[in-house]
């Protein structure tokens, strides 16, 4: 139905409109989602920009699907312009957030994608997008836990919004980031020879390179060069149990020494969005200062996906497999905020008092004291 009510639609690109559509629903399958938020994702814009109605959608995919594609098309009509277009946008956000999740997400998937192709888009239009993009959507990806979705949203529209800055980046961190790949490669065996004489089981061992839009901001905000960040590409280490992840932690202090305060201990302290892992930095081989996180493959689901890692699946009657799953959201106490930001919208009427009073938890960094 979606490809037949686009076949008539382009993208700025020239390709057909019903790619966009069908990547949207991809990343929902990506993030596990059910059957009618994927059917969601393929019809997302088909009320809006097709003459097919959201009766024709209720009437045949059923009132779930009509919500949550009435949902997203609320939300695409509210634009970034100034302060109190984004407060009002926020509300709106938090108005679907409250009443399903899935609205969000649906959202999400689509900004990714369209971020994706904004090279097509006319120059005017890309920069607004990006900055709506930026201040608004991956925020709200982080502050649903989806950090790698926040980062991938950020640094789509950073060469938009600082097109110098990314440019000046891009050339100066190029080697860099090979080199220190390189380096890790040279320590990873070192150390899984002391894990497995320790008893440790490691499922997964991969590298993490800092997102050119977070590393601009650390250098801009810590007045720093690029030598003191260390962090550029931090080893990353997927282990069974949390008891596995602190023998871990022991087994890198005794082998290299601990950088004085750079120990980050997230899982007894998680960040307010949910994220949970351990982070220290070594002098490592050669007296490199040299970063690694320890985390358990749910945690590391979490820190990837976020709330949609929440997702339960419920296996119903029959043989249906996939389409016969029902979903239900798991109760976590990480969605606490979202009632709390309803509350602060009856305080605040006024629609930049408002977003004032939500940029104290929602958009400033948070300082965590032991």
């Amino acid at each position: 139905l979606s490809k037949n009510a686009h076949s008539a639609q382009k993208r700025h690109s020239g390709e057909p409109y019903f790619n966009h559509s069908y990547e949207t629903a991809l990343k929902l399958i990506e993030w596990r989602l059910d059957a009618p938020t994927i059917i969601a994702g393929l019809l997302h814009d088909v009320a809006e920009d097709t003459p097919i109605s959201l009766e024709e959608i209720k009437k045949q995919f059923g009132e779930e699907v009509a919500f949550l594609v009435e949902g997203v098309t609320k939300l695409g009509h509210v634009k970034y312009r100034g302060q109190e277009a984004q407060a009002e946008n926020l509300r709106k956000m938090i108005l679907a957030l409250s009443k399903d999740l899935r609205v969000v997400l649906i959202k999400l998937a689509d900004r990714l994608h369209n971020m994706k192709t904004l090279g097509a888009v006319p120059p005017q239009k890309q920069k607004r997008i990006a900055l709506e993009t930026y201040e608004i959507y991956a925020p709200l990806a982080y502050r649903l836990g989806m950090q790698d979705l926040a980062g991938e949203l950020e640094d789509l529209a950073f060469p938009y919004l600082y097109p110098k800055e990314y440019q000046w980046l891009f050339h100066e961190m190029k080697d860099k980031y090979e080199e220190r790949e390189k380096y890790l490669k040279k320590v990873e065996p070192t150390l899984i020879q002391a894990l497995e004489e320790n008893k440790v089981k490691i499922i997964k061992v991969d590298y993490r390179a800092k997102r050119y839009s977070s590393l601009w901001r650390k250098l801009k905000r810590y007045d720093m060069t690029l030598d003191q960040i260390y962090d550029l590409v931090a080893m990353r280490l997927i282990v069974k149990t949390i008891e596995d992840c602190y023998a871990t932690l022991g087994i890198i202090h005794k082998l290299w020494p601990p950088l004085p305060g750079r120990i980050k201990d997230y899982i007894a302290l998680p960040k307010p969005n949910g994220y949970q892992s351990l982070h220290t930095t070594v002098f490592c081989i050669d007296n490199k200062p040299t970063e690694f996180q320890i985390r358990t493959e749910k945690m590391h689901e979490e820190a990837e996906n976020g709330i949609a890692a929440h997702w339960v699946y419920e296996q119903g009657k029959g043989e249906a497999g996939y389409l016969d799953k029902r979903p239900t959201f798991a109760p976590k106490k990480e969605l606490v905020w979202v009632s709390q930001l309803r509350e602060w919208q009856k305080e605040f009427p006024d629609a930049e008092e408002f977003l004032d009073s939500l940029k104290i938890d929602f958009f400033r960094d948070r300082i965590f004291v032991n």
